[in-house]
């Protein structure tokens, strides 16, 4: 059946402000370079509990960071998809993949039951399935 205008314009905006969001998150999540660490901890006595913290959270914002970078490639695929007139279409089966599933997660690329398969096939790499 496809995706009417409507539903793809509405596809369109949703991912661009995905795509903003992203893109916060990722300036947000930059690493900071050693020196520029040290400022922001300026006058703060560190102890080896505070440097222990401090790595703790320098290596989650660097799994945040690599996350939201991936996710940003998602995004520009699923505007690409647009574009080319494909994202209603699985990636896997070349099937539908329903309008409600897409408004709901705009960055799905396959149909619900070729997304199962993947899912039992690639654990650890599971996806909404709207």
């Amino acid at each position: 059946m496809g995706l009417s205008r409507a539903q793809s314009t509405q596809l369109e905006r949703r991912l661009a402000e995905l795509s903003k969001e992203v893109q916060e998150n990722i300036r947000r999540t930059m690493p900071k370079a050693a020196d520029e660490k040290s400022l922001d901890r300026a006058g703060t006595a560190l102890d080896t509990g505070d440097e222990a913290v401090n790595s703790v959270q320098d290596e989650f914002d660097h799994a945040l960071h690599q996350r939201y970078l991936i996710e940003l490639r998602q995004i520009e695929t699923a505007q690409t998809r647009i574009q080319n007139g494909e994202i209603d279409q699985c990636a896997d089966c070349g099937g539908e993949i329903g309008s409600e599933r897409l408004l709901a997660y705009p960055l799905a690329m396959r149909c619900i039951y070729c997304q199962e398969r993947y899912e039992k096939t690639h654990p650890g790499m599971v996806t909404p399935k709207l």
